[in-house]
């Protein structure tokens, strides 16, 4: 019997520590199913206001979205093609101050400068209340204008940004109207019925200074002819 005993001592250890690493592993087990449904579930409670964090804007471009979507989209797309055409006026305002050969032409640019800088300021604060991105510059075909533009110099200059003024008011002018019986923000018809009467005035001061121009050409044009034709009458009437 004691031998049976002995024997069976190592048998009945083995038992008992095998039951006993089963009982740890069972309890890991839970504990770590456990925690991982915690850690779920706080990875899912978290995440909105990590994701910020981890991308920053992600969180704020939703919330601009969501904004954005009660400005009704032509009233949006307004805003973006008169911030095109306002930071066109002031590129061309800044090279007729800088190079035009007129003082009148000069002084009509640091115009455009002024008012037009005033104007894209408070558009780009409006912007900014309805959660709407500007674009970073004129559009294509306005900068091609400018570019052209900056090439002339001299009367040949003065005579192109006059004939541009007018050209760009004209259209302004047109979408100007046009949006302030359409568009649905109140705010945005305000700012556009504020700023009409100064495009107006740019207008009438650019159509002045074209007319200005041309008849200094046509001037010049027929002064040429005119002197030989009545050089060559003179010169007739002499023999």
């Amino acid at each position: 019997m004691k031998i049976n005993s002995l024997r069976l001592a190592p048998l009945v250890a083995a038992m008992a520590l095998s039951f006993g690493v089963a009982v740890a592993q069972t309890s890991g087990g839970s504990a770590g199913s456990s925690s991982g449904g915690s850690t779920g579930t706080g990875s899912s409670m978290t995440g909105g206001g990590a994701a910020p964090a981890a991308q920053p804007g992600t969180g704020t471009r939703n919330s601009e979205t969501k904004k954005d979507d009660k400005l009704a989209r032509a009233d949006r797309k307004f805003i973006q093609e008169a911030a095109e055409g306002g930071m066109m006026e002031v590129e061309a305002g800044k090279l007729a101050a800088s190079k035009a050969s007129d003082p009148n032409v000069k002084s009509f640019g640091e115009m455009l400068v002024k008012d037009h800088s005033a104007a894209n300021n408070e558009l780009v604060q409006l912007a900014n209340s309805k959660k709407v991105e500007l674009p970073a510059g004129p559009s294509h075909g306005e900068r091609k204008d400018v570019e052209k533009l900056g090439k002339a110099s001299g009367k040949d200059f003065d005579k192109q940004f006059a004939a541009l003024g007018v050209k760009d008011h004209e259209k302004d002018i047109k979408k100007f109207e046009k949006a302030s019986g359409k568009v649905k923000d109140p705010e945005l018809k305000a700012w556009i019925d504020k700023t009409l009467p100064t495009l107006r005035q740019h207008l009438a001061m650019a159509q002045k200074l074209k007319q200005g121009g041309d008849s200094a050409a046509m001037g010049n044009r027929g002064a040429g002819p005119g002197g030989t034709a009545g050089g060559n009458g003179a010169n007739k009437s002499g023999t």
